[in-house]
This record gives C-alpha cells, sequence and structure tokens, in this order.
C-alpha cells in the first residue's frame, strides 16, 4: 500500500467512497480550519443540503467518523464532534507516540538521500512556512505530509495503514495553542534531523521526546481552561 495521499486522510482499503467519503473529508476539512468544534452537534439535513448528498451518505459517513474517533453517536440525540478528556487525550498519546517512534525509527533506518530526500526536505520547508501564518489548515496539511514522508522512508506497510487512522483530529483542534505549534515545529526538525543522519537512536528519542513535550502542553491547557 502506497502512502496516503492528500485527499484520502487515513479512508483507505475498505473505507468509505462516494457521496460518504466527501461527507467525511468535508467534516475533517471543517474541523482542520475551526469551523467545526469539539462538542458541536451535526444536524443530518444541514450536512446533507451542505455537500449536496443523499442522508444515507451522511448517516454511513457518520459511523465511519465515529468508528475513527472523530463523532459520539448517542442514541435519540444528534451526531457531535467528540471531545476528550484529560484521560482519553494521554490514551490517545500513548498509542500515537508508540506509532511515531515506530515510524520514526523506520524513517531512520530506511532512509535513503536519492529516493527520499526531496519528500522529507519538502514536508520540513511546509510545516516552516506553515508556521508563519495564521492557517490551522495550512498547518495540519502540512503536518500529514511529514507524517508521509517519514512513513514513505520507512516502508512499513502497516504502519502506512495504522497510524493515519488514530484519533489525532480532534487532539490537535481541542488542544490548539501557538506554543504548541512552536513545540510541534521544533520538534518535527528534531526527527527530521536524526533520520537525515540515519541515526535511529536519536530518531526514536526525538519522538518520544516529542511526544512527552505535548502531554507537557496539554497538561498546561487544561489546567488553565
Amino acid at each position: 500500500m502506497s502512502v496516503l495521499g492528500d485527499g484520502e486522510d487515513g479512508f483507505a482499503g475498505g473505507g468509505p467512497g462516494g457521496s460518504t467519503l466527501l461527507v467525511c473529508l468535508g467534516i475533517l476539512a471543517d474541523l482542520d480550519h475551526g469551523r467545526l468544534s469539539p462538542g458541536q452537534r451535526l444536524t443530518e439535513t444541514d450536512l446533507a443540503a451542505r455537500f449536496k448528498v443523499g442522508r444515507n451518505a451522511v448517516r454511513e459517513a457518520m459511523q465511519h467518523l465515529a468508528a475513527r474517533g472523530i463523532v459520539d453517536l448517542s442514541p435519540n440525540r444528534s451526531p457531535a464532534i467528540r471531545m476528550l478528556d484529560l484521560a482519553e487525550a494521554f490514551e490517545v498519546l500513548d498509542v500515537a507516540e508508540a506509532m511515531l517512534r515506530l515510524a520514526a525509527r523506520g524513517a531512520a533506518a530506511g532512509y535513503d538521500a536519492a529516493l527520499h530526500a526531496a519528500g522529507l526536505d519538502a514536508a520540513v520547508t511546509g510545516l516552516e512556512h506553515a508556521g508563519t501564518v495564521e492557517d490551522a489548515g495550512l498547518f495540519a496539511r502540512a503536518r500529514r505530509h511529514f507524517y508521509r514522508a517519514l512513513l514513505a522512508a520507512g516502508g512499513n506497510r502497516e504502519l502506512q495503514r495504522l497510524l493515519p487512522a488514530v484519533s489525532m483530529h480532534i487532539l490537535h483542534v481541542q488542544y490548539a495553542s501557538p506554543a504548541l505549534q512552536r513545540i510541534r515545529l521544533r520538534d518535527y526538525a528534531a526527527i527530521a534531523d536524526a533520520v537525515r543522519r540515519r541515526d535511529v537512536a536519536a530518531a526514536d528519542l526525538a519522538a518520544a521526546a516529542h511526544v512527552g513535550n505535548v502531554r507537557v502542553s496539554i497538561r498546561q491547557n487544561a489546567s488553565t481552561s
């Protein structure tokens, strides 16, 4: 399986298609751009009208998004964008840490400058550019491109399938802050540097340190909100 393209965003290999995929990607884009927020309810008729699809496509999209940890479904209530409590956020980070460390180690071990330098350099440049403008959607796309560059260098097809499905969308939106974005820029640069040097141990440490830094930032964010 190839590394996911920008439009697929983790919905591959048995995921939704057609109108259902359109709704899924539209909701994820709305989260990236701040048009939807955790806890916000979603109305079936509004979504059907907005995306110009039938209600069945909206219902199927809700099922797929619920499986991805993006939407909460409750009997007799409209679906809602999931909101994470602190314990849930840390559970997501526990899973993300294991996968990111595996991705970073694999990228460092498999890195071939002739094959991977252009993609990794472009991803880092994209992050640096996104960090200079106030556009949450642009930074989200740049972050995904960076992860795809790591996955491409590592070549682990199972990780390419699993990592995009980790429920990071809500965590990124719910705990977004300028300070956390700066942390990500700094930490991603450290991971990329270790990968370029093919230093597997340093890449693993940089990935672990990054998730640790995110944990600290989220805890501080939660304590002041």
